[in-house]
């Protein structure tokens, strides 16, 4: 597989989010990682450790680019088209830079149902993010012109009877009314660019 056709598949576009996260690039400590993952599987099912190797990369870089699949591909001994599909198939992958501060809002039932919809609208309005480009599948997440917040759906964050509930980063948050918006932005200050 060409750089260009893997480029296009992962269709990795820089974001106002790139900013905020380190570029690619393979460390003793990520590779040392990597080692210890790929060891927890039988030498004959190491590609058993992709998903724990692209978690490795997108928790350092904030997402999966084209080069992480190759180095992953490369590690794990498979066709990057293989880690590929892999990246593309998982909502929980990211294939461009979220923001620094990446908010996740439930958008099943019980939140919808709770002001979930109105929450993701309040949130928008007030970091600048504009949604209207999104796609729910391919480029589920939209990053404000700063690059510190961004923004998507999610599906059941299992907290139905708080509802509604988002995640910042990992930090999880209930009863999030659209109106305490501003209170959940102030938890997470923008820095300047």
């Amino acid at each position: 597989m060409s750089d260009s056709s893997l480029q296009h598949l992962v269709a990795s576009e820089k974001t106002p989010g790139t900013a905020k996260f380190p570029s690619f690039e393979v460390s003793s400590e990520i590779e040392a990682e990597a080692e210890k993952r790929i060891a927890q599987f039988p030498v004959e099912h190491k590609r058993s450790a992709v998903l724990p190797l692209l978690h490795i990369v997108q928790h350092k870089f904030g997402y999966i680019s084209a080069e992480a699949i190759e180095w992953v591909a490369g590690k794990l001994e498979l066709e990057p088209i293989k880690v590929c599909e892999v990246v593309t198939f998982y909502p929980g992958l990211r294939q461009s830079a979220p923001g620094k501060f990446h908010i996740r809002v439930c958008r099943t039932l019980s939140c919808a149902m709770g002001g979930s919809y109105e929450l993701m609208d309040k949130l928008c309005e007030l970091t600048g993010i504009d949604r209207s480009k999104q796609d729910s599948h391919h480029h589920p997440i939209a990053v404000s012109p700063c690059g510190n917040y961004s923004v998507e759906f999610a599906e059941c964050l299992a907290s139905c009877g708080t509802a509604p509930v988002c995640l910042v980063n990992d930090d999880f948050h209930e009863a999030v009314a659209p109106e305490k918006a501003v209170e959940l932005l102030a938890k997470y200050p923008a820095e300047d660019s």
